[in-house]
């Protein structure tokens, strides 16, 4: 990997939250990479419910090439699609859903019949009972189930509209027993194994076993891809904390959590997801209309904008980026808001709090948010002496108003036991280890920087190169490096303070 391009002397600290960005068909040019990439996009999402798999494979192939080119460690997230029910080819390639009049389900590919729907689920007619709900168009249109016989499931229209072909189906309460992995799941994790993703996420987790089993999939292939979960039904939200604690990430993906769970309680679930994660020591992506307006516009409403803002006020390490970065008109700008939106909500809230955050100290009336607290669980493989380093480290950064906390790791853990305690002092993740420096690029307040040996001094020397190149240091800084002395098997045991 090249070295990072040099910002200006003075260059203010990055942005903490991270921004995940969908490639699709107004972004997966080369041009279109290069400009996310300028914009700052720090992991890129490979959507496999859309396009083909050469299609996926050359762009996570140009992702790579052109983040080498820009000197930037960059993710590649790939979510597989999982078991999302959709309705099949309808007449005309849509059908107007008046109030009040009746559909039926029934079991086919296709349908002749602009009262009759098919969907890619064949069990969905021996599934659904008198009185479920049915949802479709991203909950837009509802459907109440009135009878169902061995063929066919009539419903009565609750709240009309248009449903296209190929749009999806909820189905909120009603418990399917569709596997998680899909055979075309298996092959694009199996796919993505090869290709070297970063991290692949599985959707609509209903267990803790099914994200357990993708792990599997993924070792047993050779991968070292961290396993995202992403939290979409309720049978999810009942089983939350196993889910976390076994997944590597967690997305709040509420596009279709919002249409299985009352619409009014989505705010909070968002808040509860998010402190089990901190909990958990698990990084969290807030997904789906987060500035859906700029699909179109420039800018986005003043509710996105606060949406954005609240997300990470609740504590999100990423924001992501659906429809506004595959087939929105604006992608770059959609980045760039993204990013503007976060800096000014972070210098809210950490300027007057960098001491207080630092320090573990009481929170100072007047100042929002309150002090991370520790985890109740550490993620595996983080020993509790790094821990107790990483944080003591953070506090005497802070005492001594450094420029930087340096984590040295070779797996990424340390980077993210920092980063989960949200602290005041902008972080370096260093690693020789190219994977480990890409998943460091999900993690909030971790600016991943590739070196070379693990040696302190040599650390500190290529640190300090870059740090001068990038207008982050000047003479007289201080930087603290927490690493491993090599007297002691637990990990991270060392915490040096160095001035430029």
């Amino acid at each position: 990997m090249t070295a990072p391009a040099a910002a200006a002397p003075g260059a203010a600290d990055p942005v903490r939250t991270k921004v995940v960005a969908t490639l699709g068909p107004a972004s997966r040019s080369d041009e279109g990479i290069r400009g996310l990439i300028d914009a700052a996009v720090d992991v890129f999402r490979l959507n496999m419910a859309h396009g083909t798999p050469d299609e996926h494979a050359a762009a996570l192939a140009a992702i790579r090439r052109i983040a080498d080119e820009a000197g930037r460690p960059i993710g590649v997230l790939v979510d597989l699609a999982g078991p999302k029910i959709r309705l099949g080819e309808l007449p005309g390639g849509a059908v107007e859903c008046a109030e009040g009049s009746l559909i039926r389900f029934v079991s086919g590919t296709s349908s002749t019949r602009p009262d009759e729907f098919v969907t890619t689920y064949p069990q969905l007619v021996d599934e659904l009972s008198k009185g479920d709900s049915v949802m479709l168009a991203d909950g837009t249109i509802s459907l109440l189930v009135e009878e169902r016989s061995a063929d066919a499931a009539v419903c009565r229209v609750v709240q009309g509209g248009t449903v296209r072909s190929r749009q999806g189906v909820n189905l909120p309460g009603v418990r399917l027993s569709v596997a998680a992995l899909s055979p075309a799941d298996w092959q694009h994790a199996e796919w993505a194994a090869g290709a070297g993703a970063d991290f692949v996420s599985l959707s609509f987790v209903r267990t803790a076993v099914e994200v357990r089993l993708l792990k599997e999939l993924l070792r047993t292939r050779g991968s070292v891809a961290r396993v995202i979960a992403k939290i979409e039904k309720l049978e999810a939200l009942d089983d939350l904390e196993a889910i976390v604690d076994a997944a590597d990430g967690v997305m709040v993906a509420r596009g279709d959590l919002g249409v299985e769970i009352d619409v009014a309680t989505m705010p909070m679930m968002q808040k509860r997801i998010i402190r089990t994660c901190q909990r958990y020591q698990k990084p969290v992506i807030v997904a789906t209309q987060m500035l859906d307006s700029m699909h179109k516009s420039r800018r986005p409403t003043r509710a996105e904008a606060t949406d954005v803002a609240n997300a990470i006020l609740d504590g999100a390490d990423a924001c992501m980026l659906s429809g506004e970065t595959a087939i929105g008109d604006h992608p770059h700008l959609a980045v760039k808001m993204m990013r503007r939106i976060a800096r000014a909500t972070e210098e809210l809230y950490l300027d007057d709090r960098k001491r207080v955050i630092e320090q573990g100290l009481a929170a100072v009336p007047g100042v929002i948010g309150e002090i991370v607290p520790p985890p109740e669980k550490l993620v595996d493989g983080l020993h509790p002496i790094t821990q107790a380093v990483v944080d003591g480290a953070g506090r005497i950064a802070a005492q001594l108003g450094a420029r930087l906390v340096v984590v040295a790791t070779r797996t990424g853990l340390s980077a993210l036991a920092r980063s989960k305690r949200r602290g005041g002092v902008p972080t370096l993740g260093v690693s020789d280890n190219l994977a480990s420096l890409r998943q460091m690029a999900l993690y909030w307040g971790v600016t991943p920087l590739a070196i070379e040996g693990d040696d302190v001094g040599a650390i500190v020397s290529q640190v300090t190169a870059w740090g001068r190149a990038a207008g982050r240091l000047s003479p007289g800084d201080r930087i603290v490096l927490v690493s491993s002395s090599g007297f002691a098997r637990s990990g991270h045991d060392m915490a040096v303070v160095h001035e430029v």
